[in-house]
């Protein structure tokens, strides 16, 4: 556990905290440095909880317990120092030499964050559902749909059994139809929304295997997810669609991609040169 990124790991569970576990959770993102040296009495204290609420919020972050976490904090942060988060803070002085490079930091910080959520038996294990399954269906709403149209264009030009449905209704009827034998790739960064949570409540019921693409390790979507792919991106609640979260999806897709082409090599290749060979047609 020493090896996983504490500072992604509170990120992708904040809202799922309590109201105290977000006050330590708040102080150990903004007082790194101290937190790492400081006891669970100091530690408590200075967040204004008590022992116990420290403990609990190391829980719920799968640690064995308070100690533990403090080993796994000083990792990260030594490896905070080694490649330094570059700000993204955007203010309205700004100039647009400015702004195009906060937006450059932004993104690469969140490519950088999804990389470090990113479990091997997760990706290896969504592997063998997608290469087991009949069909392959993506979904998503709003900025999400493109997302997920995004991974059926990409997957088709190497199988033929992707599918993903453009209006909400045409997908939850595509959702009703799903087997066992199928895998829903749902996308969506809060996991809240209400279009999606049917969606992931029908398949679910259905047999279909899911695979949740989310920012959030716990929110509604992942109840019904059999596995959680964790993109890093922050966005705020009035950045819907910000493209560092599309980023973070879409190199989530793209490692299932990769991995699945390796996976189903002799296939794939087929697949990919007779796709290929009839779009270059179109080229003048």
């Amino acid at each position: 556990m020493n090896k996983v990124d504490v500072f992604s790991l509170i990120n992708s569970r904040y809202n799922s905290f309590t109201n105290t576990e977000k006050k330590v959770a708040d102080y150990i993102l903004g007082n790194t440095k101290d937190a790492i040296y400081m006891s669970i009495i100091d530690l408590a204290d200075a967040c204004g909880v008590g022992e116990s609420s420290v403990f609990r919020f190391c829980r719920s972050l799968d640690f064995k317990g308070y100690q533990d976490f403090k080993i796994a904090l000083a990792h990260s942060s030594a490896m905070e120092d080694i490649t330094p988060q570059l700000s993204n803070e955007i203010t309205i002085e700004d100039g647009i030499d400015e702004v195009a490079t906060k937006i450059l930091n932004s993104n690469i910080n969140a490519l950088n964050e999804t990389r470090k959520l990113i479990k091997e038996e997760d990706i290896s294990t969504a592997i063998d559902y997608l290469t087991k399954a009949d069909s392959i269906h993506f979904y998503g709403v709003g900025a999400s749909l493109m997302t997920a149209m995004e991974g059926k264009i990409k997957f088709m030009r190497i199988t033929p059994k992707t599918e993903c449905s453009l209006d909400s209704h045409l997908q939850v009827i595509s959702a009703s139809l799903l087997t066992k034998k199928d895998v829903a790739i749902i996308i969506s960064y809060s996991g809240s929304t209400k279009d999606t949570i049917d969606l992931a409540k029908t398949a679910k019921r259905k047999g279909a295997k899911v695979i949740a693409v989310t920012r959030f390790s716990k929110s509604p979507l992942t109840t019904y997810a059999d596995i959680t792919l964790l993109c890093g991106a922050k966005e705020g609640p009035l950045q819907g669609g910000s493209l560092s979260a599309k980023l973070s999806q879409l190199y989530l897709l793209d490692v299932l991609y990769v991995e699945y082409f390796r996976r189903n090599y002799k296939e794939s290749s087929k697949n990919r040169e007779s796709t290929s060979s009839v779009v270059i047609n179109k080229l003048l």
